[in-house]
């Protein structure tokens, strides 16, 4: 017996170094020299070797092993029934499972931990609901914690979260690959009320589970949550690694802050992760310094990188358009051509929106028509609203209908909206109408696409058209994301304003501010800009409106609270107005004075009197 298992010991080692299809038929052969044919465990080694190899064919070789032994053990079986889950097709893994069963072999656990990931793989229900059924007719598996985490983990890929809840609920016993499952799947569905309770009742949390729930809330705009577990993290001294910064450095990236982004990349360079050594980090800071305002300090960390992949570039590209600075996108996806990395769709997004914000037509045009050809990138749906974008904006809309009476997939809301957006911007309430019906039927509760087409109206005085729009709206009882802008103050604090808003604290000193300052505009001719007023109201009325928009008064109070000659940066969610833009533009050049405004398109880099937009947005 004691010789046997040595001889058995050292065919293992011989099977763990092979690497190719002959050198394990030749240890093939020394187990029968030496006997050990009918030796389940030698041949399970041998047998997980060979379907590792993805070249050599399930149905040859690995079968003629498996069939060599008389009374393979439940391990054996569970080899090639993993192989096949694996690799397919899934059938035969079920035919050998079927097997297995009537042979009265008692299935192990990495049996049915297989046939789970294939079936959630395959977002099959079902089948993953018969294999739960088994687990209890085989009896003895309600303790398995690797099997009950596969369960799991099937269906939350199925979609079934109340199924994955009833399993981890039941389970006597849990690790945290039980608990960090579930706090994933909840934050993919945006459910981070039922992440952060489940989080909070882990008892052990280690760096998986933190980052999770740090990568959960920047997923989902929730970029101060994201920071806060970070900082909790930090203070119970748990490792992190270049996933749970590319987190962090995501949520700072939402708060567009310049505080938040110094100190989340001294965090990066002190864990040994900073650009210089971390592509992935290096990429992730990149474009957290671009929608933090920073595009020249975004090139610094580019450059400074040692290796750069796709993402680097792309991550440039993007942040080079979003500030208008085209001429730089378009060099640097010329230059990235020279090198050995090649682009990929999201590298094409940067570039055509580069020259979208440009007005580029041809060159866009160019690009989009040989991509494929040329660089290997297929057009994608967001491609597609991208050209839709690029001659929407240029005022081609009948080319952007054409567009997408081609396109090889149905176009989706962004294509629509991209279409609906340009006939705001050139006055079109006929296109409008088609790309609206569109959307109504895409996104029925969106408010957005309602209030575009309202406006789209108003631009050109159909008000009836306004009345109808809007009490479809008050019928279907949709509400209206409000505007804000946030403006970073000296001390690194953001503060937040609404249209109208009376609650900030310093609100009649803001007030006085701005009151000062449009006089000033005044004498040097600035007008309000009263189509920038969608309401069927009086000259008067409307100039309070325009008075009382959220960027208006954060730049009043940037104006305050930061020291003369630096910048001051606005954040806002919706796209900034004609008449606050005509104010962004007069106030740099009469206080000399930088103004960068982010809307929800792009970046708006205002100095002495003249926007990077060259009034084209």
């Amino acid at each position: 017996m004691a010789l046997q298992r040595g001889m058995e010991s050292e065919v293992v080692r011989m099977v763990e170094g092979c690497r190719t299809l002959n050198q394990a038929k030749e240890v093939h052969a020394h187990i029968y020299r030496n006997n050990l044919q009918q030796c389940s465990y030698v041949i399970t080694k041998l047998l997980r070797l060979v379907t590792s190899l993805t070249h050599v064919p399930l149905h040859s070789y690995p079968r003629l092993l498996f069939a060599q032994v008389h009374n393979p053990n439940p391990f054996l079986w569970t080899a090639l029934i993993r192989a096949y889950a694996l690799r397919g097709p899934l059938s035969q893994a079920l035919r050998l499972f079927c097997s297995m069963r009537k042979r009265r072999i008692t299935p192990v656990s990495f049996t049915f931990s297989a046939l789970f990931s294939a079936s959630g793989a395959a977002r099959d229900t079902v089948l993953g609901a018969q294999l739960h059924a088994q687990t209890l007719l085989v009896g003895g598996f309600d303790s398995d914690i690797y099997v009950n985490n596969a369960m799991i983990d099937m269906y939350v890929k199925c979609g079934f979260m109340r199924c994955a809840r009833k399993v981890f609920d039941e389970m006597p016993e849990r690790d945290v690959v039980s608990w960090t499952e579930l706090i994933v799947a909840y934050a993919r569905r945006g459910d981070m009320k039922a992440a952060q309770d489940l989080f909070d009742g882990l008892h052990v949390k280690d760096m998986v589970a933190w980052t999770a729930m740090v990568t959960g809330y920047a997923q989902n705009a929730m970029p101060k949550n994201a920071v806060e577990v970070f900082r909790r993290l930090l203070d119970e001294g748990v490792e992190i690694d270049e996933v749970t910064l590319v987190g962090v450095i995501s949520a700072c990236a939402q708060l567009g802050a310049s505080v938040y982004a110094k100190w989340i990349r001294d965090i990066a360079e002190s864990s040994g992760f900073g650009a210089g050594s971390s592509v992935l980090v290096g990429s992730a800071l990149i474009d957290m310094y671009s929608k933090c305002g920073n595009v020249e300090e975004a090139y610094n960390v580019f450059k400074g990188m040692r290796e750069r992949n796709v993402f680097s570039y792309s991550s440039m590209i993007v942040g080079f358009a979003i500030h208008g600075r085209v001429h730089a996108a378009i060099k640097l996806f010329y230059d990235m051509l020279e090198t050995e990395v090649e682009p990929n769709h999201v590298t094409f997004v940067g570039v055509l929106t580069a020259c979208s914000h440009a007005g580029l037509v041809d060159l866009g045009q160019q690009l989009f028509a040989t991509m494929e050809k040329c660089y290997g990138v297929a057009p994608t749906a967001e491609l597609y609203a991208c050209m839709a974008d690029l001659l929407g904006r240029a005022g081609y809309l009948e080319k952007v209908i054409r567009l997408v009476e081609t396109m090889p997939m149905k176009p989706d809301g962004a294509v629509w909206g991209a279409l609906l957006g340009a006939s705001y911007v050139h006055g079109n309430p006929d296109v409008a109408e088609i790309a609206s019906k569109h959307l109504f039927e895409l996104e029925p509760d969106n408010m957005g696409n309602y209030l575009l087409l309202s406006n789209t109206y108003a631009s050109v005085g159909r008000w009836d058209d306004v009345s109808r729009v809007r009490k479809c709206i008050r019928e279907k009882n949709l509400k209206k994301d409000p505007g804000w802008s946030w403006v970073e103050a000296k001390n690194g604090m953001i503060h937040k304003f609404a249209a109208g808003d009376l609650k900030h604290p310093q609100i009649n000193e803001i007030k006085k501010e701005l009151n000062e300052l449009l006089e000033r505009l005044k004498g040097i001719g600035y007008l309000p800009n009263l189509s920038s007023v969608l309401y069927d109201v009086n000259d008067d009325e409307k100039k309070l409106l325009l008075m009382a928009h959220s960027e208006k008064l954060a730049l009043a109070f940037g104006l305050l609270s930061t020291d003369a000659g630096s910048t001051i940066k606005i954040m806002k969610n919706l796209r900034i107005c004609k008449d606050c833009h005509i104010v962004m533009c007069g106030a740099s050049r009469l206080t000399g004075r930088k103004i960068v405004v982010r809307d929800n398109t792009r970046f708006h880099h205002f100095l002495n009197g003249a926007c990077s937009c060259r009034n084209f947005w």
